[in-house]
């Protein structure tokens, strides 16, 4: 996925140092993800990740994380991260790459989990925007910090379109 200074593509190994280095500015109250911690997702055969750059070959502005898990006919889909640089956060990477998860799980026809932080209303509010809802609360989530976290799902891309009310192709009233 491209559009005009920004490029959605693989994670690969050789970005996991520029992973960790923003994590730690990022999430330094909260256990923040060594580079060994991105180099086992990235060679987990059930995980995608996505780097968010200004041009192909260019440093990681933002990354995310999702896994497929269980089988064919019962896939569900866990996303583990989404971060954005704090100097690139407004221009529309966060959204990108929730839609590069987002196209993974509706390609195998799963729904989605995900845990935030209750006081993270910009990226609550954008999972909203994409169909997500609160389905509870994990209190003490994020350690050693104590912030809790919400958790949310959006169901499989059948069942949202089933809930709106909308049909696919064949189908009539």
């Amino acid at each position: 996925m491209t559009t005009s200074g920004l490029l959605i593509d693989a994670l690969e190994l050789s970005d996991v140092g520029r992973c960790a280095a923003l994590e730690k500015e990022m999430f330094a109250e909260d256990s923040p993800w060594p580079a060994s911690a991105f180099r086992a997702e990235l060679n987990a055969p059930y995980n995608r990740y996505f780097a968010a750059r200004e041009h192909p070959g260019g440093e990681v502005m933002g990354y995310a994380g999702i896994s497929i898990l269980g089988s064919p006919d019962s896939y569900e889909c866990e996303i583990h991260t989404i971060a954005v640089a704090r100097s690139h956060r407004g221009r529309g990477y966060g959204r990108a790459l929730l839609s590069a998860l987002i196209e993974v799980a509706d390609t195998c026809g799963a729904a989605v989990f995900l845990e935030v932080r209750t006081d993270n209303d910009t990226a609550i509010a954008l999972y909203e925007r994409n169909g997500f809802v609160q389905a509870g609360i994990r209190h003490n989530y994020y350690q050693p910090s104590g912030a809790d976290a919400y958790t949310m799902i959006r169901p499989a891309a059948k069942s949202v379109a089933d809930q709106s009310g909308e049909q696919g192709a064949g189908e009539s009233q």
